[in-house]
């Protein structure tokens, strides 16, 4: 029996990139498409602050077609939820049925991404989920990815950590508290090569950007219209740190 066609959930980062693999080696998926959410009005892969040709890249490396949702700088639930729902009607039209992500353990988050699909006749799939971080970093660096990293929240890191390159030294390098995959959102990354690329992805360090994003006043606990990005406790009430990752190719 053939495997039903799946979408990977692809930010570009080093959780992604690793459930990718995961997927592709396992017989009841078949990862055909990959999906990312973009901020029109920078251009640029949302929360990660990559440029959208870097993440084509990507995607012209590993081989599948991108499916790309574009959404406002700071989308409500509604227009995030109406732009998703309008991109899973285009896949599911190509026969994809399937939603892979590479979440690890925010239940919240998954039990969340589970609903929605299910509302559309979807289902969910996480093979990364509850996986011990160290299994997983083995894995990352034995595999031969290689990523850096180009965001940290302020709240969790400082600047000096933005830009570096996601190895052991990184990892030794993080404060006591700061989850070494950055589940919490501590610090996001750009993989540039991985096992599955056809060639390792030239880039160079551009400038360091300090953005800060105010949160918005608490909406009613029936308003639809909350922004989509503002969880509780709300992490924007901090600054955070991107780096401007140039094509050097």
């Amino acid at each position: 029996m053939t495997s039903p066609a799946a979408v990977m959930s692809w930010s570009g980062g080093k959780d992604s990139a690793l459930c990718l693999h995961h997927a592709l080696q396992a017989p009841e998926l078949c990862p055909t498409h990959l999906l990312t959410t973009l901020n029109e009005h920078y251009g640029r892969v949302a929360m990660h602050g990559v440029r959208a040709e870097l993440l084509q890249a990507q995607a012209q490396r590993i081989g599948l077609p991108l499916h790309e949702v574009w959404l406002p700088e700071m989308p409500s639930m509604q227009v995030y939820e109406q732009r998703m729902n309008d991109a899973l009607a285009a896949l599911a039209g190509q026969g994809v049925r399937t939603s892979i992500f590479g979440d690890l353990h925010l239940a919240d988050l998954r039990q969340y991404r589970e609903q929605q699909l299910a509302r559309v006749g979807w289902q969910a799939r996480f093979p990364l989920w509850h996986k011990p971080a160290t299994e997983l970093w083995a894995e990352f660096f034995d595999l031969g990815f290689r990523a850096v990293v180009v965001c940290v929240n302020e709240q969790h890191l400082d600047q000096s950590f933005c830009g570096r390159e996601l190895d052991r030294d990184f990892l030794r390098d993080l404060p006591a508290g700061v989850d070494s995959c950055g589940e919490n959102g501590e610090y996001h990354s750009f993989v540039y090569d991985a096992p599955y690329f056809s060639r390792p992805i030239a880039v160079q360090r551009g400038e360091l950007v300090r953005r800060t994003y105010q949160p918005n006043a608490p909406a009613p606990a029936d308003d639809n219209s909350a922004d989509c990005y503002r969880p509780a406790p709300d992490p924007f009430s901090a600054a955070f740190w991107y780096c401007d990752l140039l094509p050097a190719d």
